[in-house]
C-alpha cells in the first residue's frame, strides 16, 4: 500500500523532481526530461472531520498537491473511534505525517490516538484548521489559507510538543476548561457557531448570564493550594479556548508545564469582564505554572478537554513533556 502511495507521483506524465520542487514540463519530449536525483516527497495521511469533507477548498488543495507529486491519503471520520482506527492505518502504511483536518475536537482525538502509540511509531502531527473556533491552530499561527496550511502540515519543520493527561486515561493538547465557560461551549447552538464562528460562544454566554453559577472546588499542586468558588477554570497547554479567549496567555507547548487560571466568583461581573482583557492585576484571577495538579469538588464538575466533555468529582492532570512531534510555523508563538 505504501509503495502505491509513493508511486503516485510517478504516474503523472509531465512531472519532474528537481531541487525538492515539482516542476511541470509541459510538452518537453521525454528524452530531454531530467531524472529525479532526490528522495521522494513525503507521504501524508489526512484525516478529515465528516463536517469538513465537502469543503471545495480542501478538495482543491489536495488535488493540487497530488498533481505536484505529493502522496496524500484521505480518510473521513463518521463517528467517535474512526480517528483512532485511521491513525492505526496510517502507522501501518508508514506515512511521514498524520494530518488532523477539523476543529479542536478532531485534533484532540487524533493527537490522543498518536500519544498512546509507542514513541518510536508516532509520526508527526500536521494541522489543517477547519473547525468553528480553531483555538489551538490559531494560537500556533497556522495559516488560515487552506492551501498554505496543508503545505505546512505536510513539509513544515516538526517540533516536540507537550500534551496533558487527565486521570491517566484522557488527553488534551490545548486546554481543559471548567465552569460557566464550559457550559456555554457545550450549549452553543450549531447554527450560531456556523454563522458566527468563535464569537458565537461569547454572544451565547452573554445571553445566558442569568444562569451563571460557580463551582466550589479545591485545587492543589506542587507548592500550590487554592479552595473556593470558581466561575471559570482553565488548565492550559495552549493559550486560548472558547473561540479566542486567552485564559492562559503565557502558556507554551514545550515548557513541560501546565498554566492554571481560575476566575473566582467574588464580584463576578467585574472579574469576568476584566478577565476578558487579561487584567493580570485582578486579585480574583488565580494563576500558577505547574507540572501536575489535582482538582476535587463535592459535586460533579464538567471539564471540556479541547471541547470534549469529562464529568467527575476528582481530576488528576499531568503534563507529558515532548509527547508528540508537530509540524509548526518557524515563529510559532507557543514554542520557547
Amino acid at each position: 500500500m505504501l509503495d502505491k502511495l509513493k508511486s503516485r507521483r510517478r504516474t503523472h506524465p509531465n512531472v519532474v523532481v528537481c531541487s525538492r520542487r515539482i516542476q511541470h514540463c509541459g510538452l518537453i519530449p521525454r528524452e530531454h526530461r531530467m531524472e529525479s536525483t532526490v528522495s521522494p516527497l513525503p507521504t501524508s495521511f489526512l484525516i478529515l472531520n465528516g463536517k469538513s469533507a465537502g469543503s471545495e477548498l480542501v478538495r482543491t488543495a489536495v488535488n493540487k498537491f497530488r498533481l505536484d507529486g505529493y502522496a496524500i491519503e484521505v480518510r473521513v471520520t463518521w463517528e467517535f473511534g474512526d480517528a483512532e482506527r485511521y491513525v492505526a492505518e496510517a502507522v501501518r502504511l508508514g506515512v511521514d505525517t498524520v494530518i488532523a483536518g477539523g476543529g479542536d475536537g478532531t485534533i484532540n482525538e487524533i493527537a490522543a490516538a498518536l500519544v498512546q502509540l509507542p514513541a518510536e511509531k508516532r509520526p508527526p502531527l500536521g494541522l489543517l484548521p477547519l473547525g468553528t473556533a480553531n483555538d489551538f491552530a490559531n494560537s500556533c499561527a497556522i495559516p488560515e489559507d487552506t492551501e498554505k496550511a496543508l503545505l505546512l502540515a505536510m513539509v513544515g519543520k516538526s517540533a516536540a510538543i507537550d500534551m496533558a493527561c487527565v486521570n491517566h486515561q484522557r488527553y488534551f493538547i490545548n486546554m481543559a476548561t471548567g465552569g460557566f465557560g464550559t457550559r456555554i461551549t457545550s450549549e452553543t447552538p450549531e447554527k450560531l457557531k456556523s454563522a458566527l464562528g468563535g464569537a458565537s460562544y461569547f454572544i451565547h454566554g452573554l445571553l445566558r448570564m442569568d444562569q451563571l453559577r460557580a463551582d466550589n472546588c479545591e485545587i492543589s499542586g506542587p507548592d500550590f493550594h487554592w479552595q473556593g468558588d470558581a466561575l471559570v477554570i482553565g488548565i492550559g497547554n495552549g493559550r486560548q479556548a472558547g473561540g479566542g479567549q486567552a485564559l492562559c496567555p503565557n502558556a507554551l507547548i514545550n515548557d513541560g508545564l501546565l498554566q492554571l487560571c481560575v476566575i473566582s466568583a467574588e464580584e463576578w461581573l467585574p472579574t469576568l469582564l476584566n478577565s476578558l482583557s487579561n487584567d493580570e492585576d485582578n486579585p480574583h484571577i488565580i494563576a500558577a505554572s505547574l507540572p501536575w495538579l489535582d482538582i476535587s469538588a463535592p459535586h460533579d464538575v464538567t471539564f471540556n478537554l479541547d471541547g470534549e466533555p469529562l464529568k467527575g468529582k476528582n481530576f488528576h492532570i499531568d503534563i507529558m513533556p515532548a509527547a508528540l512531534s508537530c509540524r509548526l510555523p518557524p515563529q510559532c508563538p507557543l514554542l520557547e
